[in-house]
């Protein structure tokens, strides 16, 4: 194993020594850390619970106006670039990082609570039915993935097409600039490893204590008691060390598909097993009602019935606790979304998940309340109230094959808790490493077994509700942030859009008229099939000499420009590059084809054909200029200049205005 290191030691050691003292705390003086922690969230819900709710309701209104705009066509990565992941890789690593131990966890609980205590209705009712998935998809609906989607798209979106710091510091790279690499960024950076430890930690201890319940439903004589708690905690840290090693290819990204697997699975299996035809009408009517009910939910304080207790106890802390996890998902997600689409992103993000997520409450949810409400199921109640861990083992007591459901849930409950220990491993790694995505094994083994000794300190010393309460006031300051990242992101969207429109259109008509070539050659030129010897010589004979005399025109006029050879591209750079201002650049790069039009890696000579396309600083421009003269070659980085050019006027004249 490596001992090299890549960790950022401002971040990594800060970090450290104050999960080391925040635990400390919590072990030593539990009570007196969450009565402490407790009165500060309790204040935020009184006297900045509506900062809360409109903080939310913005970023989801952002997030949607992002997607439907222009914005939408820009790339999380250069123009050129496609997604690292397949679409069903993609959606099982966000589902199962973002939300997927949540439904196991409350998919039967939530509803009954709500079915049982309604802040409206009568208890108990069809209308209490009614809101109980109301409330519940509200809860898990749009409004979770907006405050993920925030972070995901500023991080995702600077790094992969401004080639910054994979890191919550560069979504403040608009406001503050170079400053981001300096104390600023290193407090946000550490502040999301806190958030990320501190919640996966927590969540890991709340977790095992299910896989306790539910072992000990399934075994007559399993222990359940603190012991077993420890023991089940380090064996599933161990089994997320394992997926740690492996990476996320093989690891995070195998996981994530069996989960979504088997979640689908349990979910078909209640559905088919479960009263079908109604869950089916439920689905349609509850997603119904929460459409129709969302701008009102959304802002819904309940400034006139003063219900505090209700929307502190269930809205303001779900929102508090999504925005403290919001710099692990976003940053999880971040590293693996390049290549999408704004567009494709946030939609894959916002629906997707929200959609099995809106199927699987009302299957469950929707069960669990016609039993309790048609069919005498009161014990389903009694364990809701009791111990919400063992809420979902008895609940398949009232389907056929309990035993089965129940084993396929104990280890789906284990999948998704090695999954989220194995990401936030990942996460922190990421943070504390300035974003180095090659740092060694050894860094990431210490913060996976870092969590699950945090979290059986905790639950032996029976701090886990003081630290679950720390996470959750620190959403207030993280708020803040995820403000700035909105401001810093649409201030860049602006500026990046206006790039594109003043260099997408591009027309070779005037540079071939111009060399006298006639239609016939140039039709020979675009039926051929290139080699890549033919590619190269044409680089070599025809291109670098035209790209050489435009760099000695421009020093004879006293302007900085140089040409460059990296990763077989070579790239004109013309002008001084600065911290506003990046220099016009202008590259080559020979692309192998295959003859359906697929692009490869390796090649064969039979099969392939070659194409050398032009990449500007923002990513390749997707069309060939192999047949070109040297004068329309030229012509070309002329003409791209002038639309450099013309793009730096109106960035500066939209800088005036402000």
């Amino acid at each position: 194993m490596s001992k090299k290191s890549s960790i950022n030691p401002p971040v990594f050691y800060s970090s450290v020594i104050l999960i080391f003292m925040m635990v400390l705390f919590c072990a030593l003086w539990p009570e007196s850390v969450s009565h402490f922690f407790k009165s500060i969230q309790t204040w935020l819900e009184v006297k900045a619970g509506w900062l809360y709710i409109l903080g939310v309701g913005i970023f989801l209104i952002f997030i949607i106006y992002v997607m439907l705009s222009r914005y939408g066509d820009i790339k999380l990565g250069p123009d050129h670039s496609v997604p690292d992941y397949s679409n069903k890789s993609w959606i099982s690593m966000l589902f199962s990082a973002g939300m997927g131990i949540g439904l196991m966890f409350f998919g039967v609980a939530e509803p009954v609570m709500h079915f049982l205590a309604p802040p409206e209705a009568e208890a108990e009712t069809i209308q209490a039915a009614k809101d109980a998935l109301k409330i519940t998809f509200y809860h898990y609906g749009l409004h979770i993935w907006a405050i993920y989607a925030v972070v995901a798209l500023s991080l995702s979106y600077f790094s992969y097409r401004h080639k910054l710091p994979l890191l919550p510091r560069s979504g403040l790279y608009p406001l503050i600039g170079e400053r981001i690499y300096g104390p600023i960024g290193h407090a946000v950076d550490t502040f999301a490893v806190l958030g990320t430890m501190f919640g996966v930690a927590t969540s890991l201890g709340f977790g095992v204590l299910q896989v306790n319940s539910g072992l000990s439903y399934l075994i007559d004589g399993f222990p359940n008691d603190i012991s077993t708690q420890v023991f089940l905690t380090l064996g599933i840290t161990a089994i997320a060390t394992i997926s740690v090693v492996a990476g996320l290819d093989k690891g995070v990204r195998r996981l994530s598909e069996l989960n979504l697997f088997l979640a689908l699975i349990l979910l078909l299996a209640v559905l088919f097993l479960g009263p079908t035809v109604m869950l089916l009408q439920a689905f349609v009517q509850n997603t119904g009602g929460y459409l129709s009910d969302i701008v009102n939910k959304t802002f819904n304080l309940y400034a006139y019935e003063q219900k505090e207790d209700w929307i502190g106890g269930w809205t303001l802390l779900y929102w508090g606790w999504w925005i403290s996890w919001s710099p692990f998902v976003g940053t999880f997600i971040a590293r693996v979304s390049r290549g999408r689409t704004i567009r494709e992103f946030l939609m894959g993000m916002l629906f997707v998940p929200t959609g099995i997520t809106f199927l699987w409450m009302t299957v469950f949810g929707n069960t669990a309340i016609d039993a309790i409400m048609n069919h005498g199921a009161t014990y389903l109640s009694e364990a809701v109230s009791n111990d919400v861990s063992v809420a979902l083992f008895k609940f398949f007591e009232y389907l056929p094959f309990t035993t089965i459901l129940s084993m396929i849930a104990l280890f789906l409950v284990v999948t998704f808790f090695v999954t989220s220990s194995d990401s936030g491993s990942l996460v922190i790694d990421n943070l504390t490493s300035g974003g180095d995505r090659t740092s060694p094994v050894w860094q990431r083994l210490f913060w996976a077994v870092l969590q699950g000794v945090v979290a059986s300190v905790l639950l032996v010393a029976g701090g886990l509700h003081a630290l679950q309460t720390a996470a959750i006031a620190s959403a207030m300051p993280f708020l803040m942030v995820m403000f700035l990242m909105c401001i810093g992101l649409n201030k860049a969207l602006k500026d990046d859009r206006l790039k594109l429109e003043s260099v997408q259109q591009h027309n070779t008509s005037v540079q071939f008229a111009q060399a006298h070539m006639s239609w016939k050659d140039r039709i020979d030129i675009l039926v051929s099939q290139p080699s890549q010897s033919d590619a190269q010589r044409f680089l070599d004979i025809i291109a670098k000499p035209a790209l050489e005399e435009v760099k000695h025109t421009f020093l004879n006029k006293n302007v900085p420009a140089v040409i460059t050879e990296v990763n077989e591209r070579v790239w004109l750079l013309i002008g001084n590059s600065d911290n506003d201002t990046s220099p016009f650049a202008y590259g080559l790069r020979i692309r192998t084809f295959t003859m359906n039009g697929t692009e490869v890696e390796t090649f064969d000579s039979h099969q392939d054909y070659y194409r050398v396309e032009v990449f500007l600083e923002h990513g390749g421009q997707h069309y060939d200029v192999m047949g070109y003269t040297q004068e329309q070659i030229i012509a070309d980085i002329v003409n791209q200049y002038e639309r450099y050019l013309h793009y730096q006027h109106l960035s500066n004249s939209e800088l005036v205005m402000y």
